[in-house]
């Protein structure tokens, strides 16, 4: 008996912003991670999903980035926001392109660049038991992050940091951004945003309150809190770098290659190596 999560599925990528902190010409998801554009190590994830529709929502620079992404993928569609009128707004310009499509979409962003491909089949998977899936995880330091708040499995919204109260910013559970839900729910909980908030945006995590309003149920699944890392600045550049570095080290050593001295072994993104092998220092 097919699922909702054996649907088809669209994924939709985010990579419109500015980042304007990178203090760089050049569009924050073309910054490299292991010699590659980010978006293209969220463009590689998201392929292992098998998804028939692939969609790069576009705003800064958006020929740049168009370019990279189709050079990546070259069936990826593409969406521009004109206006960074927030997450929910950024979605919504794939309403047309997605118009009538049966399917689940999964929300990624194109500056976060080190999801696991099993991590996001997880999340998608929870499309069998529940209409809204999010990917959440533990913070060490929740700093400034949504806060999930949870009853028993089921998500009952997410709260951002700035419209929080005190012991809403006492939870640990942090919401990633990531989504899957359908197409159907999707758009028409898109509809019912509202940008009374204190940052005047329309949030796309404002999705989950709708739909717990509508009689539709909502859960979150917790990955490594590594994985969720957004990059927007220089050092948060150098700590994907790094944490890129060790994940291929780990997973070369794993698969039978012999490394001298691994921290002094710097890989690329499409860095091929046969187990067996034996690599030496630097």
């Amino acid at each position: 008996m097919n699922t909702r999560a054996d649907m088809a599925l669209a994924t939709l990528i985010l990579a419109a912003g500015k980042g304007t902190r990178m203090k760089s010409d050049l569009p924050k998801v073309l910054h490299p991670v292991g010699h590659a554009p980010m978006v293209h190590h969220v463009m590689a994830a998201a392929q292992t999903l098998n998804a028939d529709r692939r969609i790069l929502v576009t705003g800064h620079m958006a020929q740049r980035v168009t370019d990279a992404g189709r050079a990546f993928d070259p069936g990826c569609e593409v969406v521009h926001q004109d206006q960074q009128l927030g997450t929910g707004h950024a979605v919504d310009q794939a309403r047309a392109a997605l118009a009538g499509y049966d399917g689940n979409v999964l929300i990624l962003y194109g500056d976060n660049p080190l999801f696991r491909p099993e991590t996001l089949a997880a999340l998608v998977a929870k499309l069998d038991t529940v209409d809204v899936a999010i990917l959440g995880f533990d913070a060490k330091d929740p700093a400034r992050y949504g806060r999930l708040v949870i009853d028993g499995d089921q998500l009952m919204e997410i709260v951002e940091f700035k419209d929080a109260s005190e012991d809403q910013r006492a939870i640990t559970l942090c919401n990633s951004g990531v989504m899957a839900v359908s197409a159907k729910t999707l758009f028409s909980m898109l509809e019912k945003l509202e940008n009374k908030n204190a940052s005047g945006e329309y949030y796309l995590t404002d999705v989950v309150a709708h739909a717990r309003a509508s009689g539709m149920t909502a859960t979150a699944v917790i990955c490594p809190e590594e994985e969720t890392l957004g990059v927007d600045n220089r050092p948060a550049l150098a700590q994907a770098e790094r944490l890129f570095q060790n994940r291929k080290r780990a997973d070369f050593l794993d698969d039978g290659v012999s490394m001298q001295a691994p921290d002094t072994v710097h890989f690329a993104f499409d860095t091929v190596v046969e187990p067996g092998a034996t690599i030496e220092q630097f």
